[in-house]
């Protein structure tokens, strides 16, 4: 565990929210490298997958997209694009958590799902690529002020073939980014990817039969308001 506390250290001067994101992805991704992919760290964070498909040799030998996610909220994939582009099955290993103390957070579910690539298209509905390009053009349209891109988005968004689909399009326009990501709302991924499945909280939420252990919460004590910088 002595690098989970280093990442802890590492990403305590950062902003609240993106601290607890990345140290629950962090913690989960190396707790699942350590304990089922021979202690596979990622070379880069822009890499295809998480996990290779040489990597996971135990496991069905296809690659493996994990994710850290905050009990009854949606499952972030990433960018639309690159996730549209999938075109192989993956193993998509989603652990639920739930903070139970100011200074702890506990797994209360954890899913193990293969996705094929019938099924994932499946979720994208009628949508195309040529339809992401179209909202990428206006999102990243500079001529456009922050508040019209995020408006004519908008727009396009609540229009057909993004309102027919499970997978949802979720632009990101602010003054550091202007990308569009994805999402599986929380009812949507236990409907269509887990039939049938409990997405009830459990006490000791597990993958592949091992408890996941709790994770601590970073020190709050560290934090520098931005203001301040």
């Amino acid at each position: 565990m002595r690098w989970f506390f280093l990442a802890i250290l590492a990403l305590s001067a950062q902003p609240t929210d993106a601290r607890e994101v990345q140290s629950h992805g962090l913690f989960f991704e190396r707790w699942l490298g350590d304990n089922f992919f021979g202690g596979y760290v990622p070379r880069s964070y822009t890499q295809k997958w998480d996990v290779p498909a040489s990597v996971n040799r135990d496991h069905g030998g296809i690659p493996v997209n994990p994710k850290a996610i905050k009990y009854g909220t949606p499952i972030d994939m990433g960018d639309a694009l690159r996730q549209f582009d999938i075109d192989e099955p993956f193993l998509l290993i989603v652990g639920f958590w739930e903070q139970t103390t100011p200074e702890l957070k506990n797994w209360v579910n954890a899913q193990v799902i293969t996705v094929t690539p019938e099924l994932w298209r499946k979720l994208w509905g009628r949508i195309t690529a040529t339809d992401l390009e179209r909202l990428i053009a206006v999102i990243k349209d500079k001529s456009l002020t922050l508040e019209q891109a995020r408006a004519k988005a908008k727009i396009v968004k609540a229009a057909s073939p993004f309102t027919d689909a499970v997978i949802q399009v979720n632009p990101k326009i602010d003054g550091s980014q202007r990308r569009l990501q994805c999402s599986i709302r929380f009812d949507d991924f236990f409907q269509h990817l887990v039939p049938g499945g409990n997405k009830d909280k459990v006490r000791s939420a597990k993958i592949f039969g091992r408890a996941i252990p709790p994770v601590a919460a970073p020190p709050r004590s560290t934090i520098v308001p931005s203001s301040s910088r």
